[in-house]
């Protein structure tokens, strides 16, 4: 045997390989006290055209703004006027009572398919808040808020939902996938990684033309292991893309908690280091530190100073979709014991305690926005539900593929078409 055989190695440590674990499965009683959560105010806030080095600080800390006292305080309150606050919380409640009806429409058995936001509500809302209109987003399936946000008819939303005669992509994506041009909401890939490197694509490519518009890209922390992602990464500091790249951490990437994806070793904001780009951590649960670090980022960008990574912390409080049965792997209570609260209750908490809200406005708000919902669903449904769907619309699947359809195309269309008039 050769003296360099591994079992000649007699005095030598065994190599044992590290699985990382989440910290609690079904049955434990979920205790985050070990979760260090850093007062709301003391996060500075530096100046959006530092280099990129000063903000790498942020990638471990926590920005927040809004108080135990549920009010705004420190550098990176926006100091938002009432209307926009209130404009912000009707859009996530929204958001919130758009995603029960359809999720109960998949139980119902009307669609195929369901991914909730619950409890990222503020994440999507506040960004969109903090954007331009003509700003283009490269969204992941929980990011609906952002069309909300930006008034996108929630009838047509339902109609893609259920793949019916209203649905403008034609019953060509899965149900929750929308894209809408008009809208900036580029369409939505269900192998998420690869958002990132187009919204870097496309934010290269304003700035080729000099444009004034920026992207903002979207990810889960699963993704962030992803080749994808770092090339992203690489692109967007060497060519100094004015992008916002997103990482919605919101701790689980279907089954697998974020450890698997790197959060045990580092925060995903210190990925930024890195690549020499700027970064930071934000309470994504805070729709208010949410719409500072997103208008910063922004304005960085604006500037010609280059990316930003930004980590939303937050927790997925639903499963990965109507797929998916979280008590499964995690305990069944996990959600109600974050720390980081409700995003909803927090931002009308904050609300009540300016002066600007009261629990009776509060009802009605949410009784409006639960008849819109309801309206909305209503009117796509007489256009159709899923099972509903038959052959009569068969040859469009042929459309919009070629400039000039081939010719055995051209038969295999008739062929359908005749299959489906029979």
């Amino acid at each position: 045997m050769s003296d360099k055989d591994p079992s000649l190695r007699r005095n030598a440590p065994r190599l044992a390989l590290h699985v990382p674990e989440p910290p609690f499965r079904p049955g434990d009683t979920p205790d985050f006290s070990a979760l260090k959560v850093p007062a709301a105010g003391v996060a500075p806030r530096p100046d959006t055209n530092v280099a990129a080095a000063e903000t790498h600080a942020l990638t471990t800390d926590l920005v927040r703004v809004l108080g135990d006292d549920n009010k705004a305080i420190g550098p990176w309150d926006p100091k938002l006027d009432p209307e926009t606050l209130r404009k912000m919380l009707r859009d996530m409640v929204t958001v919130r009572i758009f995603d029960d009806r359809m999720y109960r429409a998949q139980r119902q058995g009307k669609t195929s398919f369901y991914m909730k936001c619950t409890g990222e509500e503020a994440i999507a809302v506040a960004a969109q808040t903090a954007l331009d209109r003509e700003d283009m987003h490269f969204p992941t399936y929980r990011q609906q808020g952002l069309l909300v946000a930006r008034g996108y008819p929630l009838t047509d939303m339902m109609c893609q939902i259920y793949s019916n005669k209203g649905d403008k992509l034609k019953g060509r994506q899965l149900p929750i996938m929308y894209s809408d041009k008009a809208h900036g909401f580029f369409s939505i890939s269900g192998n998420l990684a690869t958002q990132f490197p187009q919204a870097v694509g496309w934010a290269m490519a304003a700035a080729i033309k000099g444009d004034s518009r920026i992207a903002m890209g979207w990810v889960g922390d699963g993704a962030t292991a992803e080749g994808d992602f770092h090339s992203a990464m690489t692109f967007a500091a060497v060519y100094n893309a004015p992008v916002i790249l997103a990482v919605v951490n919101n701790q689980w990437a279907i089954s697998s908690f974020s450890g698997i994806a790197g959060a045990e070793r580092a925060t995903f904001a210190q990925r930024a280091v890195g690549y020499g780009i700027a970064g930071m951590r934000v309470d994504g649960n805070d729709a208010l530190a949410v719409y500072a670090a997103v208008k910063w980022a922004a304005e960085r960008a604006r500037s010609n100073q280059g990316p930003t990574l930004i980590e939303f912390f937050t927790y997925r409080a639903e499963g990965h979709s109507t797929s998916d049965d979280p008590s499964g792997y995690r305990p069944t209570n996990e959600a109600k014991s974050w720390p980081l609260g409700d995003p909803i209750e927090r931002l009308k908490a904050h609300l009540l305690a300016i002066g600007e809200w009261d629990e009776e406005r509060h009802a009605g708000m949410t009784a409006e926005c639960d008849a819109a919902v309801r309206a909305a669903q209503k009117e796509s449904e007489k256009l159709g539900i899923l099972p509903e769907q038959g052959k009569d619309d068969i040859g469009s699947m042929f459309d919009d593929v070629y400039a000039e359809v081939p010719w055995h195309l051209n038969e295999q269309r008739e062929e359908a078409l005749d299959e489906g008039r029979d």
